[in-house]
């Protein structure tokens, strides 16, 4: 059973950072994608944040555009979200999402980030 390990997450003051970092355990090879998405109002679908395919092609929600970048580790194998200039409105559960060229899907169990003064 693969299960997605998060970590980063915490509570910051607007205009500050954190960084999100997400890694299959145990290890798999065959990672078409992976990326964060996050669901601000109950009951709306988990909505893009950032995600990064295993050929480097980014993508980005609208909101977090030239604030946030996604990367991998030369091995492929950990993924990170650097947040920069974060603001009120980013405060919401982080869920790590994982697409494998198998066509599995795999969820982490989210982080909290918030953003508050």
């Amino acid at each position: 059973q693969v299960k997605l390990v998060e970590s980063g997450g915490g509570s910051v003051q607007p205009g500050e950072s954190l960084r999100l970092s997400c890694a299959p355990s145990p290890k798999i090879f065959n990672i078409y994608s992976m990326g964060w998405y996050r669901r601000q109002d109950p009951g709306d679908a988990r909505a893009l944040v950032a995600r990064i395919t295993n050929t480097g092609k980014v993508e980005f929600g609208e909101s977090v555009k030239g604030r946030f970048t996604i990367s991998m580790d030369n091995a492929g194998l950990t993924m990170h979200l650097q947040m920069n200039n974060l603001e009120p409105e980013d405060t919401d559960v982080y869920y790590c999402r994982l697409n494998a060229l198998d066509l599995k899907e795999y969820w982490g169990q989210g982080t909290q980030v918030t953003v508050s003064s």
